[in-house]
């Protein structure tokens, strides 16, 4: 992610919630990865709640089963 090109790509007064979204998304993708696609796992690593993660994996549509062994 180029965070200096979205001040110039992203609608203007949308870039913070924009890139802070696509930050969150990868950040839960990247704990699923490191997880095997264990959601109680990764959002220990994570610090967040069980139900948190899965509200985000859904809210954020990650798909969890391209995580899994």
């Amino acid at each position: 992610m180029d965070i200096a090109n979205s001040f110039i790509t992203i609608q203007k007064g949308e870039v913070y919630k924009t890139v802070i979204g696509d930050m969150e998304k990868l950040l839960i993708e990247k704990a699923l990865e490191h997880t095997s696609g264990n959601q109680i796992t990764a959002a220990r690593l994570l610090g967040i709640n069980r139900n948190t993660i899965r509200s985000k994996i859904k809210k954020l549509n990650i798909n969890i089963g391209k995580f899994k062994l």
